[in-house]
């Protein structure tokens, strides 16, 4: 409704015809439209992991393992980041997997599962990462270099956002 009400008001306010109009909504959406695929498609993702039985599967080994919370979400972050190349996808999928192991934490240590996914769906950008196409080609880097460069600082923050979760964890 606002996106008609300005349309209406602000468009035709400053002279804007309707096929101008058509033309700035159009390439305004494009981006939303993107954003909305790779979050569904992230989410689409999780479910098919989660009613496959990959959530109760990596549970049961977390338990086998004795993988805290903080480890295992990062660890599940990390793996679908490598996968798929997406940082949403794997933050998506992971607190999808994550989430029947987070019931019963309190609130401060169920933000600290946040955060340890969130570090993980950092993990190593590498070629199958649009971002790291994006970073290659504004700096005019090579594949070799943008692994050198930014790969590595992504994987550095991943790791130090783990470590520092951890040792929040111990805090709170």
């Amino acid at each position: 409704m606002a996106v008609l009400l300005a349309m209406v008001t602000f468009g035709s306010a400053v002279g804007f015809t309707v096929s101008v109009l058509a033309r700035k909504i159009g390439a305004s959406l494009l981006p939303v439209v993107g954003v909305m695929l790779i979050v569904g498609a992230g989410g689409g993702f999780k479910q098919a992991l989660v009613d496959g039985g990959t959530g109760n599967a990596i549970a049961k080994i977390a338990l086998a393992a004795g993988l805290s919370t903080l480890v295992l979400g990062w660890i599940v972050a990390v793996l679908i980041r490598l996968a798929t190349g997406s940082a949403t996808v794997a933050t998506v999928t992971a607190a999808g997997i994550i989430a029947p192991l987070a019931g019963g934490l309190s609130a401060s240590h169920l933000s600290l599962v946040v955060l340890s996914i969130g570090a993980g769906s950092l993990f190593f950008s590498h070629v199958n990462d649009a971002g790291f196409w994006l970073v290659k080609e504004y700096f005019g880097l090579t594949v070799g270099q943008t692994l050198k460069t930014w790969s590595v600082m992504e994987t550095v923050i991943s790791v130090m956002g783990l470590l520092l979760t951890l040792v929040l964890s111990m805090v709170f």
